[in-house]
């Protein structure tokens, strides 16, 4: 995306980035207090710099890694690494930002971090050349497998509408907390891949979303017990055509954005509306957003949220 583009995105991006300063408590602050932390922004958007900067400045406005990973904590960070895929190809999450918020895990205090995703193709193959295992490991992460059965437990989702259980890796279920980081594309089903597509992930039967409405099952298993503490897209480069692998660097756009927050309806939100500034699209035909906002799962709202800005 160039300069021009760019400052356009910013200014038609609207209400994804305004701030709002008055009012009361939004649902998502109540969680946070319910969970011992007080944010001051509901989500931050950053703008205009590399991975490791834009996420550094992002965190620091949550009020620190600290807020979400405490001393002796076991983390699970949850890239998007579905694809045999280099970094250029913006069909797995940019491996500099994962190796930061690994880094930012153990400044916080946490005792182990792990890296995992149910690739769509060959796991070893797509944590290698997406450049994600690498990163991870010199930041001092583990990697793990997510190919076999063994490793997943069934759980019930009891306010899932189709999805009523799944099996969900155990790294997940057995972690103190765990941290989304999708990456930010189109996809050909979902319309949008972002941080409640990038459960898919962690569960095992993932044919039975593409066999059982889709849209409502990606919403459906997002209502599980053990949610994410913490919503990171990635959107350095996003993925505009051809998702959700994409076919050449061309499919590929180099936007430097950045959304985080502990509200998965508002962070799909604001990166759906900042993907539409390259591409159509409204955000009603991504039925997911709207239907984990049903379930109470948080809000389109973002005039209603507190949101900062950062442009670098």
């Amino acid at each position: 995306m160039d300069r021009r583009n760019f400052l356009r995105a910013i200014a038609l991006t609207g209400a994804a980035f305004s701030v709002k300063q008055s009012g009361a408590l939004t649902l998502l602050s109540q969680k946070a207090s319910s969970a011992g932390t007080s944010l001051k922004y509901d989500l931050v958007a950053v703008m205009g710099g590399e991975p490791e900067l834009m996420f550094r400045k992002a965190i620091a406005e949550m009020g620190g890694m600290a807020q979400f990973v405490k001393k002796g904590y076991r983390v699970v960070v949850k890239p998007n690494i579905g694809w045999d895929k280099k970094p250029e190809m913006a069909s797995n999450t940019n491996p500099q930002l994962v190796g930061e918020i690994v880094r930012q895990c153990y400044k916080a205090g946490a005792k182990e971090v792990v890296v995992l995703d149910h690739t769509c193709n060959e796991w070893r193959n797509c944590y290698t050349n997406s450049g994600i295992e690498a990163q991870a490991k010199a930041a001092g992460a583990k990697m793990l497998p997510a190919n076999e059965a063994s490793y997943y437990r069934e759980i019930d989702l009891p306010k899932g509408k189709k999805l009523k259980s799944t099996k969900v890796h155990e790294a997940i279920l057995d972690c103190d907390v765990w941290i989304n980081v999708p990456v930010l594309k189109n996809h050909g089903g979902a319309k949008m891949s972002i941080a409640m597509k990038n459960h898919m992930g962690i569960v095992w039967d993932r044919r039975f979303f593409h066999a059982n409405d889709l849209q409502q099952c990606i919403a459906d298993v997002c209502t599980l017990e053990k949610a994410a503490v913490l919503h990171v897209v990635d959107a350095y480069r996003l993925l505009k055509n051809n998702g959700p692998q994409g076919k050449s660097e061309a499919d590929a756009v180099l936007a430097k954005g950045l959304f985080i927050s502990q509200d998965i309806v508002a962070v799909d939100t604001a990166a759906t509306n900042f993907f539409n500034n390259v591409r159509a699209m409204p955000l009603e035909s991504v039925a997911h957003i709207g239907n984990a906002e049903k379930l109470n799962l948080g809000s389109t709202k973002l005039e209603k949220l507190k949101i900062k800005k950062i442009k670098l």
